[in-house]
């Protein structure tokens, strides 16, 4: 499925479910790295604010929930980020509850792969936004604060892809971080794989499995 059909199944999911609910919506858009859930968490709260559909949307990523790196350092994880562990889980179940309690402005943090950090309060997310489509690996993962996130979500879509795909698309995501292609290919192999299985574990609790 390419990914205007992904967008597209997201479409004929979504709008249905949240025409037909009162208030605010909070979708999930799970899956394991570089399945494409950024893009289609974009690309989604785009298009549900066309004006042939009304619904005024934000997209809010997990990835604002990275732990900073002088944290990681400090915690001895820094050559495991992307793992659960290296999260704010807690601040990012927080957020989940403001977003869904409706308040008058929530601001959102985002993750620059510029900086590779992450920035406070660039995401505005009015109390008049109808549909909020969260993106992030580990929405459905039943330890911790982590799992408080599913009852957070009304509808949970599970983006996979093949395995080779994402796999050239992690390792080109180290070599732009300066790293050489053997070590871009240990850092794919030895940590995104390992999160990617923990992920997979997961895809039974969402409501929608698409594949590009």
């Amino acid at each position: 499925m390419r990914q205007p059909d992904v967008l597209q199944a997201a479409l004929d999911v979504v709008v249905p479910f949240a025409r037909g609910r009162q208030g605010r919506v909070v979708v999930g858009i799970c899956g394991p790295p570089a399945a494409g859930k950024s893009t289609l968490s974009s690309a989604l709260a785009e298009a549900l604010q066309d004006v042939h559909i009304g619904l005024s949307s934000v997209a809010v990523p997990m990835d604002g929930f990275h732990l900073s790196n002088v944290e990681l350092d400090r915690l001895g994880l820094a050559d495991r980020k992307g793992a659960p562990e290296t999260f704010d889980s807690a601040g990012f179940v927080h957020l989940l509850r403001r977003l869904r309690a409706g308040e008058d402005l929530v601001y959102a943090p985002a993750y620059s792969r510029t900086l590779h950090e992450s920035i406070g309060g660039v995401i505005p997310v009015p109390s008049s936004v109808r549909v909020i489509v969260v993106e992030g690996n580990y929405l459905l993962l039943e330890h911790g604060p982590w799992a408080s996130v599913r009852d957070l979500l009304d509808l949970v879509l599970y983006l996979d892809a093949p395995d080779e795909v994402r796999q050239e698309s992690l390792v080109r995501r180290q070599l732009a971080k300066g790293l050489d292609l053997p070590e871009a290919q240990d850092w794919v192999s030895r940590s995104d794989e390992a999160n990617a299985s923990v992920i997979a574990a997961t895809r039974n609790r969402a409501d929608l499995i698409l594949t590009r």
